[in-house]
């Protein structure tokens, strides 16, 4: 079997985390999301993998040839965003034979790809699609059914049109004819779909349901979600390295697992699942709770509380709070950090998205900040804020806007001072 992964998406919502590379580069328990999913295909017997990529090549760049997650891994680049269908097409001369095609966060591949073999089996169709019920379907591509029978894909369909409430979510098994029924599609970012509805039209394709709750990755805050669901599924048990060295007044409570070279000092508290790299350190009386995802080389300061956060590797931060939020590679906090992660009237957050507010649908989410970015003491940062790479901010400043990457923010007697690092 071989597997198609579209990796090629230039990532801009999901700024500031992903500035510079693919979005699933984003580490989780010290794997790429793009090796959970490579791992998980793995599992379901897929080995040969073409990954579509951009022309930064940066997903090839970490992954290699694949032989050391045991898989076959052939690259295609796609120079320009043109919608999934143009981004299959680049894997055409690999294809030897019926071939699935899926996003590539989907670290959970092995608990779909089961029902669409056993589907195919049961139906002898050659082409499967995976649904799911939603109650917001105008957000999605929506499936036209008859039974179990794809009969078209409807875009985004307008409120009170919905041709059902199942959803498309993005694994795909498709004919090797795929390639031939797109060429007779007008090539456009609908390809895609505009080629499974004339296959639909003329041959037969079904559809498998799952209850599984797919998370999307669009967004910065859709990592709440995954971090979840990695750490709960793939944390079984606690398991601390007898490399690591922890204070015996620390407390460790749940599924924590602890890896070479950590060191936690006296009246630390962790409560799992949590995740705590290589080299890691957590100071006297510092508290990391539940779903918090800590990379090689963190440095989590005394008198902290980290809860439901993910620091990517070499960040550092000293006393404060961090609270639902993100932090890229190599990122500095001084002491007295506060990210608020709820509204004082506990309503939605609303984050800004390429100068739109946009709805979370979060009632906890804090900050979301680039690589390389420095936070002075007593530093404060409204639910939902972006700050980008390469930023400072000055230190006693109340964050209530995104910062674009490369600016120096700062408050002075109540006026905002932006400057832009290059000036």
């Amino acid at each position: 079997m071989q597997a198609v992964i579209l990796a090629a998406g230039s990532s801009k919502r999901f700024w500031p985390l992903a500035e510079g590379e693919h979005k699933t580069l984003f580490k989780i328990m010290g794997k790429s999301i793009i090796q959970w999913t490579i791992e998980s295909l793995k599992k379901s017997g897929i080995k040969e993998i073409i990954i579509i990529q951009s022309l930064k090549k940066d997903i090839e760049n970490e992954l290699g040839d694949g032989s050391r997650f045991g898989v076959n891994i052939k690259y295609e680049i796609q120079k320009k965003a043109k919608g999934g269908g143009e981004a299959v097409l680049l894997a055409r001369e690999h294809i030897k034979n019926n071939f699935f095609v899926l996003n590539a966060n989907h670290f959970d591949a092995e608990k779909i790809i089961p029902l669409i073999i056993k589907k195919q089996k049961e139906s002898k169709s050659d082409m499967i699609l995976v649904g799911r019920k939603t109650g917001i379907p105008w957000n999605y591509g929506i499936l036209k059914l008859k039974d179990d029978k794809v009969l078209e894909v409807v875009e985004k369909p307008k409120k009170g049109k919905e041709p059902s409430d199942i959803k498309v979510i993005g694994i795909y098994y498709l004919p090797k004819e795929f390639f031939s029924y797109h060429d007779r599609v007008e090539k456009n970012n609908d390809s895609l779909e505009d080629t499974i509805n004339l296959f639909a039209s003329e041959k037969e394709a079904e559809v498998v349901l799952t209850n599984l709750d797919i998370p999307s990755l669009k967004h910065p805050w859709d990592l709440l979600k995954t971090i979840r669901m990695i750490l709960d599924s793939k944390i079984k048990k606690a398991k601390i390295s007898p490399k690591a060295k922890i204070s015996p007044k620390a407390t460790i409570k749940g599924k924590v697992i602890i890896e070479d070279g950590v060191k936690i000092y006296e009246n630390a508290v962790i409560n799992g699942p949590c995740y705590i790299g290589k080299n890691v350190i957590i100071g006297n009386n510092s508290i990391v709770r539940n779903f918090t995802n800590l990379e090689g080389d963190v440095l989590v300061g005394a008198n902290a509380e980290v809860a439901r956060c993910n620091l990517q590797a070499g960040v550092h931060m000293h006393s404060g709070f961090l609270g639902d939020s993100f932090i890229g590679r190599g990122s500095k906090i001084g002491a007295g950090i506060v990210s608020a992660n709820v509204r004082i009237d506990r309503g939605g957050i609303q984050s800004v998205i390429r100068e739109n507010k946009v709805d979370t649908g979060q009632k906890s989410f804090g900050l979301a900040m680039g690589q390389k970015s420095f936070l002075g003491i007593n530093v404060s940062t409204m639910p939902g804020i972006f700050i980008g790479s390469n930023c400072v901010v000055g230190p006693g400043s109340v964050v209530k806007e995104n910062i674009k990457s490369n600016m120096i923010y700062y408050t002075e007697h109540k006026n905002i001072i932006k400057k832009n690092k290059k000036q």
